[in-house]
């Protein structure tokens, strides 16, 4: 039986309950951080971003650095975004077996496929983010190209993972 592709939402609920579930919160750190706060349009975007995917980073700057393409900084997303696409297999992956143990290696491979490897269908979650929009990129690269919205995307995956590790 052929399930659908986990949309987006699952997808980062999933990834949240896992981030979650391994991290120990220490309310003495949580106290002592500091609250800087900047007013811009990309502030904003970010702001809004957080809303969108439902995540408030402790370090904004990993998000910055998940929005920021290769072609815009040697402090870029590109590490970020290869962490984030083994997050995504290993939740598919997770999710899977979590719904049928004896779900063959060949399905979660498809599916693993279907969400990870098809640049476009990466593309299009990190269209309906409107991750096109915020990422910075050099005058002469496309914010609206498939590598580029998929590589902030995934790249938001990986923010995440070392956000809710550090904190």
């Amino acid at each position: 039986q052929m399930r659908k592709p986990l949309k987006l939402k699952a997808l980062l609920s999933l990834f949240h309950f896992l981030s979650f579930s391994m991290m120990q919160i220490n309310a003495g750190d949580q106290a002592q951080k500091q609250i800087i706060t900047t007013y811009s349009p990309y502030s904003s975007a970010l702001e809004t971003l957080e809303k969108q995917i439902n995540y408030t980073f402790h370090r904004i700057s990993l998000l910055r650095r998940a929005m920021t393409h290769a072609s815009f900084s040697e402090e870029n997303n590109k590490a970020l975004s290869v962490l984030g696409e083994s997050i995504i297999e290993t939740s598919v992956s997770l999710r899977y077996l979590l719904d049928d143990i004896d779900v063959s290696p060949k399905v979660i491979n498809m599916k693993i496929a279907e969400i990870v490897n098809v640049e476009s269908s990466c593309a299009v979650d990190g269209m309906r983010l409107r991750l096109h929009t915020v990422i910075r990129v050099s005058r002469k690269t496309n914010s609206t190209s498939p590598s580029v919205v998929c590589g902030a995307f995934r790249a938001i995956f990986g923010a995440i993972a070392i956000d809710t590790g550090s904190s």
